[in-house]
């Protein structure tokens, strides 16, 4: 198979499949939005900004009336009170992604985010795998979805594993190939065949800078 695709609850890059609501408890104007970029109005640049993103409104609205400390305090500010920001001039044009595993290997999921709008654009999973497996799926997934769309956006992930397993086109995982994890494994082939059969050189593919900027907007929030 020449062209990496899936059929699991596939959109195109710019699609909007999925409402997000964003919870500012600091901020210009403390409430809920329902876009990333009205989330990002009321706290780029705010000093010790909290909030944080859910999927229905009745999470939000019980975050809201709560303490932003149940929700984010993996993202509290550290003991030189920094809070964690986007630069000033970062291009919210561009697409995260992130995966999660519940047990390493266990039930692995992954996902891409359209920061502009915050809008999940593609989601698939679970499936028996890693993390790691996961990352490297998620940016292959993009590539492929703005190559498909004759677009370039910025992709960003948390995982430096990942980022170097693109770059060398090779999924270096460890994980033993099983009945239970073949699927997964063919998965792993038509994208490390779609890395070496296409030219993405115009997609810049960066690192998330967890530590400066917090979470990736992809997180699936289970740390």
């Amino acid at each position: 198979m020449s062209s990496f695709a899936f059929t699991q609850n596939d959109t195109n890059v710019l699609g909007m499949k999925k409402q997000k609501y964003y919870v500012v408890w600091k901020g210009v104007s403390p409430g809920i939005y329902d876009s990333w970029t009205d989330c990002q109005l009321q706290t780029k640049g705010y000093d010790g900004a909290q909030y944080k993103s859910f999927d229905t409104r009745e999470e939000a609205e019980r975050a809201l009336a709560s303490s932003p400390f149940q929700y984010i305090g993996k993202n509290a500010p550290q003991k030189d009170d920094t809070p964690k920001q986007l630069p000033e001039n970062f291009d919210m044009n561009c697409v995260a992604v992130d995966a999660a595993c519940s047990g390493n290997p266990g039930p692995m999921e992954y996902r891409g985010v359209y920061l502009l709008t915050g809008q999940e654009i593609f989601h698939f999973g679970p499936v028996h795998g890693t993390n790691n497996i996961g990352e490297f799926l998620a940016i292959v997934h993009a590539l492929a979805l703005m190559k498909q769309k004759n677009i370039s956006l910025t992709i960003y992930s948390d995982s430096r594993n990942a980022l170097a397993w693109v770059k060398q086109k090779k999924c270096k995982t460890k994980l033993e190939r099983t009945p239970k994890t073949e699927e997964l494994f063919q998965m792993i082939e038509r994208a490390e065949n779609w890395l070496k059969t296409h030219n993405y050189a115009d997609i810049p593919i960066l690192k998330w800078e967890t530590e400066e900027w917090g979470e990736v907007p992809a997180d699936f929030g289970r740390k």
